[in-house]
């Protein structure tokens, strides 16, 4: 995250905030925060805001879209999904689910009641509860009485139960693997509880889950969801994966997700699904970092930072005219990272870009850009179209899932370690 972030934010306070976009327009007003128990009495992890937007529509927020909380104001970055909010096992509502009830403090053995909770940013950037504000017994009638803030660790009894306790506790195991792995795991269980555990992962999560599975296996799975879930789910994907995955499924049901999901993220998609699969423009994504001659070093650098940045694609900045969107307006070449690391902050792009990168057309054939990437030791190539306009970019590892065989996925499952199976 960037901007200007405050190292403890009480929740409770922080409802009512007015929520604005990058551009300072009001989106709507903070009515809770998504958060999700663990195991061992750990700090809550914080998931993400319930914004309320115009007719009373309350949404969900990932808190990785934060980018600014001060007093009065949070700013958020990307596109809002209008999907209506709704609690998912293994999630609580902050506010609504937490405050006000009685726990117990451990030093004690004393009841108190909740009245408020901190969250804080830890070294990752994730965001944990760490605080609770508690109110303790008042003597005589109609006494408060005193309050005080103390550490998550000092207090107990905000243990939930759920309908479904089997996959809540599931999802606490298997909350710190890798997609690819958590992938693995997921083609291991029965296929009921496969999608009992889909259906309770965040949208992100899920996708970047979905772009790691084999292709009978993802299809399968994405069938399972209802309508606007799936299209959600489309929507965080990488455009030329959920592209893929659209060609997969048959032309009736690929048409009506399309119609589901966000226009912006349904035109880049479309886009890619008129290209062959193997071409240049079957592989590439519609999303490289791309940047105007008169960004600076700093820019870029901030950028490349970003989390849901591929190590592949934070490897070299695409210069191009405006518009910055894809197609852009004429490319120019590209900065390397190596040389961002090299340079002053304050150099502008323009005066180190490389001019003579060189990229191939959208119908060239995967023999000819897998060639290209190792000739000239490139972890991502652009494709331009014939007026020299940028149109995506295609990276390493989208050639390697073309190369491997269709079964590349299930022979490293048999390999892999990580296993998991109920019983």
């Amino acid at each position: 995250m960037s901007g200007n972030l405050l190292n403890r934010v009480f929740l409770a306070r922080l409802a009512g905030t007015a929520v604005f976009d990058p551009n300072g327009d009001p989106v709507g007003k903070v009515r809770d925060a998504v958060a999700t128990l663990r195991t061992n009495n750990l700090p809550p992890r914080i998931l993400g805001l319930v914004v309320e937007v115009p007719l009373r529509r309350r949404v969900f927020v990932p808190i990785t879209r934060v980018t600014s909380i001060e007093s009065g104001a949070v700013v958020i970055t990307g596109l809002l999904n209008m999907r209506r909010y709704e609690t998912r096992p293994g999630e609580v509502l902050v506010l609504g689910d937490m405050l006000d009830r009685s726990i117990t403090l451990i030093a004690t053995d004393e009841a108190v009641v909740v009245e408020d909770m901190a969250m804080e940013q830890n070294y990752s950037g994730d965001w944990l509860i760490s605080r609770v504000h508690i109110m303790r017994s008042g003597r005589g009638f109609r006494r408060k009485g005193a309050t005080s803030t103390v550490a998550w660790e000092d207090v107990i009894g905000f243990a939930h139960t759920e309908q479904n306790q089997g996959v809540t506790n599931l999802l606490l195991t298997l909350a710190n693997l890798r997609a690819a792995d958590l992938a693995t795991v997921l083609q291991d269980l029965p296929a009921k509880r496969r999608v009992e555990v889909a259906g309770a992962l965040a949208d992100e999560r899920l996708a970047d889950v979905l772009e790691e599975m084999d292709e009978d296996d993802r299809v399968a799975l994405l069938a399972e969801l209802e309508g606007e879930r799936a299209a959600d789910v489309l929507g965080e994907m990488d455009p030329d994966d959920a592209a893929d995955l659209l060609r997969e499924i048959g032309q009736e049901r690929a048409e009506a997700l399309l119609e589901l999901m966000e226009p912006e993220d349904a035109e880049d998609v479309l886009r890619l699904m008129t290209y062959e699969d193997y071409s240049a423009g079957g592989m590439m994504t519609t999303e490289p970092i791309v940047m105007s001659a008169d960004y600076s070093v700093a820019d870029a650098l901030a950028a490349v930072r970003q989390k849901e940045i591929s190590p592949a694609l934070a490897s070299q900045i695409f210069i191009a005219r405006q518009p910055l969107e894809t197609p852009t307006g004429r490319f120019i070449g590209t900065v390397h990272y190596q040389r961002l690391l090299r340079e002053p902050p304050s150099t502008l792009l323009g005066s180190i870009v490389d001019t003579h990168s060189r990229g191939v057309k959208p119908d060239a054939s995967l023999h000819e850009v897998s060639s290209h990437l190792a000739s000239y030791n490139m972890l991502s190539l652009p494709v331009l179209d014939a007026n020299d306009r940028l149109l995506g970019a295609i990276t390493v590892d989208d050639v390697l899932d073309h190369l491997l065989p269709e079964n590349w996925r299930h022979d490293h499952r048999e390999k892999s370690p990580v296993s998991y199976k109920e019983g």
